[in-house]
């Protein structure tokens, strides 16, 4: 929310604090964040135990990165279809599916990734 008297400074505080907020909110109450976020806890730990390069630990966090971030586009847009139409509505449950399928999508990335980076490691 905007506030006409805060400096440029004191606004851009506000909005830091909105983001927190919101990504506190998404991993306490949203599952499939919880669950994305235990799987690259999981997996940042894997990574100190087998010692990856500075390329790997790149390419780990922009895999587990980019799949939070589809969850939580995911979330948003699934929370506002449910807002906007509360009822069951054939084109809001498309515009929901296709959200979930890129979350989907980010997911089977990571694990491609995950896969690249850490079968070499154990066979």
């Amino acid at each position: 929310m905007k506030n006409e008297n805060d400096s440029f400074l004191k606004g851009r505080i506000r909005s830091i604090k909105f983001a927190l907020r919101g990504a506190w909110l998404l991993v306490t109450t949203e599952h499939s964040v919880m669950v994305q976020v235990t799987i690259g806890i999981l997996i940042t730990i894997v990574g100190f135990v087998v010692g990856l390069s500075q390329t790997e630990w790149l390419v780990q966090c922009l895999a587990i990165g980019m799949v939070l971030v589809a969850e939580s586009l995911n979330t948003g847009i699934e929370k506002l279809c449910d807002f906007v139409h509360p009822d069951y509505h054939k084109k809001i449950g498309f515009i929901k599916d296709i959200s979930a399928g890129a979350s989907t999508m980010a997911a089977i990335m990571a694990v491609i990734i995950g896969a690249i980076i850490y079968l070499p490691k154990f066979l």
